[in-house]
């Protein structure tokens, strides 16, 4: 088993104040409340109020994570974020994370890779405190979908919602951390999940709003077929890195999309659903924002304690697919 290197020091969470029941959509979209419970598990999401930007929602799930690890804001040698739905495109949004939280001697930026985004800024923060660069990096994962989807579009609109999750990771200690990080993708499948308009290529312009180009777009057959082959992927190698099976893990917290692909990632990896925790009845797909959302849930919830075998495994628009296997 490998010697891990880094640990979660400390999580952290925020959800909008707005709770998007189901019944919402009946009225304006060709779709029931027992349609959505039964093709996503999904019954309702938290939809973000005009206050409630991503800089405020992850510095609220920020300074929750810094006071559980012990540290202030001014001691990150890092913040890296992952979003797919910036307050805006410039500067980065973990800069105005930064200035909020006044970490003024972090280095700050985001990665983008959608739905695996936690993942992808946890392993960064890893490898940062492999090499010295870094003691203590805040990775945050935080959305607000709410403001990029079609509310006309019934493969999308029912499924995301808004929200923010945050962890400080330090320094291994005493054994504790990660054994072992998975990342790949393949942007190939890039235009199965995308959104086509507001880029330098698309600039915003009245025939982007006519055509709702700016809006995420989804091919939802393809995107479900990809994400359980991707997330078995996943599950399978961070496990054979760590020199573990499914028998060995306590617990997986899997990216929130859809439960039945939640049920057949956890199948694959031989966990049992009474080991996954899942939250997407409550929140709808939060993107990047999924995974640290349960986390921080199952921590405060004392299911997941110190000593214990924690799975995490996501999937996401680029396509990209992330896992890792964490001693708490």
């Amino acid at each position: 088993m490998n010697r891990p290197i880094a640990e979660f020091a400390g999580t952290g969470r925020y959800t909008p104040v707005r709770v998007v029941t189901n019944a919402e959509f009946e009225g304006t979209l060709d779709t029931t409340d027992q349609w959505i419970r039964e093709r996503t598990g999904i019954t309702e999401r938290r939809w973000a109020n005009d206050e409630e930007t991503i800089a405020m929602m992850a510095s609220t799930a920020a300074h929750q994570a810094l006071a559980d690890a012990g540290i202030a804001a001014a001691d990150l040698d890092a913040i890296v974020l992952g979003t797919a739905s910036w307050d805006r495109l410039l500067p980065s949004q973990a800069c105005d994370l930064q200035a909020v939280l006044g970490a003024h001697r972090a280095a700050a930026f985001d990665v983008g890779a959608a739905c695996s985004g936690f993942l992808y800024a946890v392993s960064v923060a890893e490898g940062m405190i492999a090499t010295g660069a870094a003691r203590h990096v805040l990775a945050v994962g935080a959305e607000r979908l709410s403001r990029i989807m079609d509310q006309t579009d019934r493969a999308t609109a029912i499924l995301f919602g808004d929200g923010a999750g945050a962890a400080v990771i330090g320094e291994s200690r005493n054994g504790r951390g990660i054994l072992s990080s998975y990342l790949r993708s393949d942007g190939r499948l890039g235009d199965l999940l995308y959104r086509p308009g507001g880029g330098a290529n698309l600039p915003a312009d009245e025939q982007m709003l006519a055509d709702r180009s700016y809006y995420i777009k989804m091919a939802g057959r393809e995107v479900f077929k990809n994400a359980v082959r991707s997330m078995a992927d996943a599950c399978d190698q961070a496990l054979q890195q760590a020199g573990l099976t499914g028998d060995d893990v306590d617990i997986m917290v899997p990216h929130q999309a859809n439960i039945r692909i939640i049920e057949s990632t956890a199948k694959h990896a031989g966990i049992p659903m009474d080991k996954v925790y899942v939250n997407v009845d409550r929140y709808g797909n939060t993107s990047a924002a999924s995974i640290p959302i349960a986390l921080d849930e199952a921590v405060r919830a004392g299911l997941i304690e110190q000593g214990m075998t924690v799975m995490l495994v996501a999937f996401g628009g680029g396509f990209t697919w992330a896992s890792m296997v964490v001693r708490w």
